[in-house]
C-alpha cells in the first residue's frame, strides 16, 4: 500500500533509487549544455572584436525537470506499481474463500473472470489476509488457506474445463473451511448458468454463508449450447439451447468432419421467448455420415460443440420381400412395418418393380443391412452374393413366413425346423405367448417389453449346443423368437415371426422400432454377435481425442478415464467430452446429455451483491509509465537539438521544448484513460458511372463468344486429365447426335471450357467430371459458378465413383474433392431424385438416371412437399434444379465412336443400360431448356373434372 492510495509495488525496494534524484539534479546542474555550432562568415569577425566577459552557461531548469521526470518514471516502473481501486467499505479481517466456476460456460469471458479473481487476491494482499481458491469444475479436494502469492499461483494454474461444474460436490469441504474460519469472506465468480436443479446448492450456500460477507461476480447469462445431435431421415438435427430470452436469438450451426473441414451450415432462430430450437442441416447421406462435429459459429466453448460417433451414421438398408401385394393396400405389404420402423434412422432402398434380380440390384448399391422378409428358396448365385456381403461386414436380417417355413438354407443363424409352430386355435399346441425379459447377453437388454405383446405363430429352431448363446429374444417358455450369429466380419439375425401382423403384433409396437435400431447399429460398429449384451455394455473405451474448455480437440489429460459403451450421461472431469475408442467404432461423449437444459441461476435469492465481471480491477501501470518515459525522452532529444541550434528559428524556439512536454503528457493521458477520440472515417465517394468515352474504350466481344451465343451448345469442364476430357467430349458428342435425331433441338458442337477464364452464360448445361487431386477453383471462379447457377444454368457434377463408394465407409477421393469445392457455394437443399420428379419425364419416362454405372444416387434440389393425395405441385416460375450430382459416370455411357457404337463398356446387368443412359441425357437437356412444364400435368384431373369428363 502506498500511503492512503490503493497502490502496491511488486518490487518496493526499487523505490530506494528515488533518493538518488537530488544527486542526479546536481550532476545535471553543473554540466553545461552542448556548445552551439555557428558558421563563420568572413565579415562577421569584425563585429565580434569588441571584448566582452564570457560566463559558463547552465542547463535550463525545465530541461533538468524533464530529465528528472524520466529518471523517476523509470524507477517507478522498475518497482512494479499496481493500481488496486477500493471495493467494499468496512473492515475485512478474515480469510477469503474464492469460488470460481471454471466449466465450459465460463469460456466466453474466461480472461475477465481470472482478472477479477486476481484483483480479489491483490486486495487480500494489501489487507494481509489468507486466500483459498476453489475451482468448482475440478475434483473436490480438501481446501487449504494459502498466502496470497501462493493463491495467485494456484489461480493462474487453474484451467478451463470442458464440462459443467458440480457445485454441490464441494459443499461439504466449503462448510468445513467456514466452520474453522468464522470470519471468512466468500467470493463467488459465477458463470450464471445452471444445468439441472441448482436449488439445493443455492439454498445450502445461503445457509452456510449466514452473516458472513458474500460477494458474487457474474455477467449476463447469454451462453448458447448444443445437445442431442441426431442423424434423421432427411437432415442432421441438433438442439440449440439458451438460458433466457436475453441470449442471442439467431446464429449458425456448422458441420465439420474429423479433419476440421466444413461440410455445411444451417441457421437457427429462437421464436419469441423460447429457450430451445432446432438447427437442421440438410445434406446428402454420405456427407452426413462424414460429420463428426457440430458447433455454433463464433462461440468458443465445449458446450457449443456436439460430437457424433459411429452410431450416428445412417445405414443404407435394402428391403426385399418374397411376396407381392397390391400397392393400394400398403398395410398388407410384409415390408410396410419394417420400412416405417427403419425410416427414422436408416436410408431405405427397395428394388424396382419387376426386377429379375432384386437382391443383386440392392447389393450393388453398397448396403449396410439387407432385410429379407419371408424369402424362401434362394438360388446358388444369390446365396453366394449374400454370403460374400455378410463376410465383408454386412448385416443380414431375415423375417420368417410361410415360404421360409417350407424351405431352408444356410443363411440363418440357427437350423430351422420345417413347418411352423401355431400358438392358439383348436389344433394348436399352446395359447399365444408373451415375450420373456431380455437376458444380459442379448443386445436388446434394457428394452421394455409391453404386456400386450403376443406371438401367435413362429418358426422353431432345431436344438443345438449353442442355441442359448445365439438367442437374443425368447418366449416365456424359452422358445427363441430372435436369434443371431456372427459370420466373418458381418452378422446374420433372424426374427422367427413375420414382418407383418399375421404371426404376432410385435410390428405394431414401439419395441419393434427399438429392436431394429439395435440390429442396424451393429452394422459397422466393430462388435460381433459373440460380444453382445452385458459384455458390450461392460466394454470400456479409452479416450482418443477430447475437447478442452474452448471446444478444441486436444490429447486426453492424465485425469481422463475410459467409459463404458453404454455411457449415456454428460461429460465429467473423469470422462471429458470427446471421442472414445477406435475410429471405426468411435463413441462420443458430449458436454450436455440429450435431455439436458440450461437456465440462468437465480443469484438474487442469495441476498448478496451481484458485481459485474468487468468491474474495476487491479491494473498494472508499468506499461503507461514506460511509454510516458519514452515520450519524455523524445521531448528531451528535441529540446537538446533546439539548444544546439538544430531546430527552430527565432523566438519560436523558446516555446518548442515546453510544448513537446505538454504533448507528451497529453498522449500519456489518452493512453491511461482511453480518452483518445475515435478516428474520423472518410465517406466513400459514390461510384461514378462510366462516361461515353470509357464505354467506347471497352474491348470488343471476341468472335468465339459470339459463335457460342449463336446456337445452343453443351459444355464440359476441362479438368486437365486428358483421358477424362476426351471421354467428356466424346460423351457430349454422342448426346448431341441423339438429340439431333430424336428431338427438334440441333445443338452445336460441344465446347470444353476453362472455368477460370471462360464465360459460362452461353451454355445451358455444364457437365463437370470430378477428378481427385486437381486444384480447387479460386474463390472468384466459384462465385462466377454460383452466379451461373443462379442465372438459370444447370451444372452436372459427376464423381464417377459409384463402384467404389460405400455408405458408412467414408467418402471417396472424388467425393472429398467435390465436398471441398462446394463448401463455400450457396447451393440449395438437395435430396435423392424422387420417382415423381419432372426430370424423370421431361422427354422419356424413366425410373432414374443411369450412366456407366446404375448404382449411384442422383441428387437434385429438394421439391416442395406433396399434398394430401401424394401429388407434388408444379414449381412456380418453371425453376429447374441448378445442380445435379451423380456418381454414375454419364459421359462414359454417352460416348460413341464414328460408327455409333459405345466407346466404354458399361457396368450393369441391364442390356438396355446404354439406351437408358442416352435417354437420361436427353431428359437432362430438355429439363434445362424447357423447365418443369411437364409437372403441370398434375392439374389434368381438375381440368377434366371442370370439362365434365
Amino acid at each position: 500500500m502506498f500511503g492512503a492510495l490503493p497502490l502496491t509495488f511488486s518490487a518496493p525496494l526499487a523505490l530506494a533509487a528515488l533518493a538518488l534524484l537530488p544527486a542526479l539534479w546536481l550532476l545535471l546542474r553543473v554540466t553545461p549544455p552542448r556548445p552551439r555550432r555557428i558558421d563563420f562568415p568572413p565579415l562577421k569577425i569584425m563585429a565580434d572584436l569588441v571584448p566582452r566577459r564570457e560566463t559558463p552557461a547552465h542547463t535550463p531548469w525545465w530541461l533538468l525537470a524533464l530529465r528528472m521526470a524520466v529518471a523517476a518514471l523509470a524507477i517507478l516502473a522498475v518497482a512494479g506499481p499496481v493500481w488496486n481501486p477500493p471495493r467494499d467499505a468496512g473492515p475485512a479481517r478474515g480469510p477469503v474463500l474464492l469460488l470460481v466456476d471454471n466449466g465450459f460456460a465460463a469460456a466466453p469471458d474466461w480472461a475477465e473472470r481470472i482478472a477479477v479473481a486476481e484483483s480479489r487476491i491483490a486486495a487480500a494482499t494489501r489487507e494481509g489476509r489468507t486466500v483459498a481458491v476453489v475451482g468448482l469444475a475440478e475434483n473436490p479436494a480438501e481446501i487449504s488457506l494459502l498466502d496470497p502469492r501462493t493463491a495467485l499461483e494456484r489461480l493462474r494454474a487453474m484451467t478451463l474445463e470442458p464440462h459443467a461444474p458440480d457445485r454441490a460436490a464441494h459443499l461439504p469441504r466449503i462448510e468445513n473451511v467456514l466452520r474453522n474460519a468464522p470470519e471468512a469472506e466468500i467470493v463467488w465468480v459465477s458463470d450464471g448458468l445452471a444445468i439441472g436443479d441448482p436449488g439445493p446448492f443455492l439454498s445450502r450456500l445461503k445457509q452456510v454463508a449466514g452473516n458472513r460477507r458474500l460477494a458474487i461476480h457474474a455477467g449476463p447469462a447469454v451462453q448458447l449450447a448444443l445437445a442431442a445431435p441426431e442423424n434423421q431421415a432427411g437432415a442432421l438435427t441438433v438442439k440449440v439451447l439458451r438460458p433466457n430470452a436475453a441470449a442471442p436469438a439467431t446464429g449458425t450451426v456448422r458441420a465439420l468432419d474429423l479433419k476440421g473441414l466444413s461440410l455445411g451450415n444451417a441457421p437457427f432462430v429462437f421464436e419469441g421467448s423460447a429457450l430451445e430450437t432446432t438447427a437442421r442441416l440438410t445434406l446428402p447421406i454420405e456427407v452426413r455420415n462424414a460429420v463428426s462435429r457440430l458447433e455454433i459459429a463464433g462461440i468458443r466453448s465445449a458446450g457449443a460443440v456436439a460430437l457424433l460417433d459411429e452410431s450416428s451414421k445412417r445405414r443404407r438398408v435394402g428391403i426385399v420381400s418374397g411376396t407381392t401385394a397390391d400397392t393400394a393396400q400398403p398395410l398388407l405389404s410384409p415390408t410396410y412395418y419394417v420400412s416405417r420402423a427403419l425410416q427414422p434412422f436408416a436410408e431405405i432402398r427397395e428394388p424396382r418393380q419387376g426386377s429379375n434380380d432384386p437382391i443383386g440390384e440392392l447389393l450393388a448399391q453398397n448396403l449396410s443391412v439387407l432385410v429379407l422378409a419371408d424369402i424362401g428358396a434362394l438360388d446358388r448365385e444369390t446365396t453366394a452374393k449374400i454370403g460374400d456381403f455378410v463376410q465383408r461386414g454386412g448385416v443380414l436380417l431375415r423375417f420368417a413366413g410361410p415360404r421360409l417355413a417350407a424351405s431352408s438354407d444356410e443363411l440363418t443363424p440357427v437350423k430351422l425346423r420345417r413347418g411352423g409352430r401355431t400358438l392358439g386355435g383348436g389344433l394348436s399346441w399352446d395359447t399365444p405367448r408373451k415375450l420373456a425379459a431380455f437376458t444380459r447377453e442379448s443386445p436388446f437388454f434394457g428394452l421394455t417389453i409391453g404386456a400386450e405383446l403376443r406371438v401367435n405363430r413362429q418358426i422353431l429352431a432345431e436344438p443345438e449346443p449353442n442355441l442359448s448363446r445365439k438367442t437374443w429374444a425368447a418366449l416365456e417358455d424359452g422358445t427363441p423368437v430372435v436369434t443371431g450369429e456372427h459370420r466373418g466380419d458381418g452378422l446374420i439375425a433372424m426374427f422367427h415371426v413375420t414382418a407383418d401382423t399375421t404371426w404376432s403384433n410385435l410390428p405394431l409396437s414401439g419395441l419393434f422400432v427399438e429392436m431394429l435400431r439395435k440390429v442396424v447399429n451393429l452394422a459397422g460398429a466393430g462388435t460381433t454377435a459373440d460380444t453382445q449384451g452385458e459384455e458390450v455394455r461392460a466394454e470400456t473405451l479409452s479416450p482418443t481425442r477430447v475437447l478442452d474448455g474452448l471446444g478444441q480437440f486436444r490429447s486426453p489429460p492424465a485425469t481422463s478415464q475410459p467409459v463404458a459403451r453404454n455411457f449415456a450421461g454428460r461429460a465429467t472431469l473423469l470422462h471429458p467430452p470427446g471421442l472414445y475408442g477406435p475410429t471405426e467404432g468411435s463413441f462420443a461423449v458430449n458436454a450436455l446429455a440429450p435431455n439436458d437444459r440450461i437456465a440462468a441461476l437465480d443469484l438474487a435469492s442469495l441476498g448478496a451483491p451481484i458485481l459485474p465481471i468487468d468491474e474495476p480491477i487491479a491494473r498494472d501501470i508499468r506499461p503507461p509509465l514506460l511509454v510516458l518515459a519514452l515520450l519524455l525522452l523524445v521531448a528531451d532529444t528535441l529540446a537538446t537539438l533546439w539548444l544546439g541550434g538544430r531546430l527552430g528559428f527565432g523566438r519560436a524556439r523558446r516555446t518548442a521544448a515546453p510544448a513537446a512536454i505538454l504533448l507528451a503528457l497529453a498522449l500519456f493521458g489518452g493512453l491511461w484513460g482511453g480518452l483518445a477520440p475515435e478516428p474520423a472515417r472518410a465517406q466513400t465517394a459514390p461510384a461514378q458511372p462510366p462516361s461515353a468515352t470509357q464505354s467506347a474504350a471497352l474491348p470488343p466481344i471476341p468472335r468465339e463468344l459470339l459463335a457460342n451465343g449463336a446456337m445452343t451448345r453443351l459444355a464440359y469442364v476441362v479438368t486437365g486429365d486428358r483421358a477424362v476430357d476426351d471421354i467428356s467430349k466424346a460423351g457430349l458428342t454422342g448426346l448431341n447426335t441423339v438429340l439431333g435425331a430424336r428431338t427438334a433441338l440441333e445443338p452445336g458442337d460441344p465446347v470444353g471450357v476453362n472455368v477460370e477464364r471462360d464465360e459460362l452464360a452461353f451454355f445451358p448445361v455444364l457437365y463437370w467430371p470430378i477428378v481427385a487431386g486437381r486444384p480447387i477453383p479460386s474463390a472468384e471462379t466459384l462465385r462466377k459458378l454460383e452466379a451461373y447457377m443462379k442465372g438459370g444454368g444447370l451444372v452436372i457434377f459427376d464423381t464417377r465413383d459409384a463402384m467404389s463408394a460405400r455408405p458408412g465407409g467414408g467418402t471417396t477421393p472424388e467425393g472429398d474433392q467435390l465436398k471441398r469445392m462446394l463448401q463455400t457455394l450457396d447451393i440449395p437443399e438437395l435430396e435423392p431424385l424422387p420417382a415423381d420428379h419432372v426430370l424423370t419425364k421431361t422427354f422419356y419416362i424413366l425410373n432414374g438416371l443411369v450412366g456407366r454405372y446404375d448404382t449411384g444416387t442422383t441428387w437434385v434440389e429438394t421439391l416442395p412437399p406433396a399434398d394430401d393425395e401424394g401429388r407434388r405441385p408444379a414449381r412456380a416460375g418453371d425453376n429447374v434444379s441448378p445442380i445435379v450430382i451423380t456418381s454414375n459416370d454419364l459421359a462414359a455411357a454417352w460416348a460413341i465412336d464414328r460408327r455409333g457404337e459405345g466407346l466404354v463398356p458399361l457396368s450393369g446387368s441391364d442390356p438396355r443400360q446404354r439406351e437408358l443412359a442416352l435417354r437420361a441425357g436427353i431428359n437432362l437437356v430438355m429439363y434445362a431448356l424447357t423447365g418443369n412444364y411437364k409437372a403441370d400435368q398434375v392439374h389434368v384431373p381438375a381440368l377434366l373434372e371442370r370439362l365434365g369428363q
